[in-house]
């Protein structure tokens, strides 16, 4: 049964209206009215007024179910237009049209159609960490691997082979400091050589002058 209820000259404009309307077709009235307390637009306590009016008339004038209630259909529909006008500059007139308009929301009864939401399911149950074992309970399970494992003989077992040690930090400071005190020394050896040729320039000059 479709039951019906009107609001008109409602100082909004048909388009405002309209997309509030859109959202709410085929929902249940109480989710209807949910979403509409959730809305940021100033439409929305408007359409919930007429949502709640044609509930109530459902209710008291036809008997209905209040849960059983659908929203069938929301009209909007353009009521008459104000014409107001703001006077601009060089005694010009701005038009403003202030908008109205009609809203019917149309409410059905479908009993066993709204979806009751269903109650919590029961909780997994969770693993639970396990115990730790006692002294005697760790003795026998070493009993048990040493009786399953084979006795192994000194033959019987390969030594691995040894890895190759690697040098200390302070082994190798000591070889970084020795190369640089050979390069040192080679270095000095090579200005002293350089300053003792020098030195024997000067006396050969000195030679060949007194020959002449």
């Amino acid at each position: 049964m479709e039951v019906q209820a009107k609001a008109k000259w409602v100082r909004t404009s048909p388009r405002k209206v309209r997309l509030v309307a859109q959202t709410l077709r085929n929902l249940p009235v109480s989710e209807a009215l949910v979403a509409c307390s959730f809305m940021p637009k100033s439409a929305a306590r408007d359409v919930a007024k007429v949502i709640r009016s044609a509930q109530a008339n459902a209710e008291n004038n036809f008997n209905l179910v209040k849960d059983d209630l659908v929203i069938k259909e929301i009209r909007v529909e353009p009521g008459p237009m104000l014409k107001r006008g703001q006077p601009r500059a060089m005694g010009r007139l701005f038009s403003i049209f202030k908008r109205t308009s009609h809203i019917t929301a149309v409410v059905e009864d479908r009993p066993g159609v709204v979806r009751r939401r269903a109650a919590a399911l029961p909780r997994a149950p969770q693993p639970t960490a396990r115990p730790a074992p006692t002294p005697a309970a760790a003795a026998a399970a070493a009993r048990t691997a040493a009786a399953i494992e084979p006795a192994t003989t000194e033959s019987d077992e390969v030594e691995a082979p040894a890895r190759p040690r690697k040098p200390d930090a302070a082994l190798a400071k000591t070889d970084v400091k020795k190369a640089e005190a050979k390069k040192g020394e080679a270095r000095k050896g090579e200005v002293k050589k350089t300053a003792s040729k020098k030195k024997d320039e000067p006396k050969k000059d000195t030679k060949e002058k007194k020959s002449k």
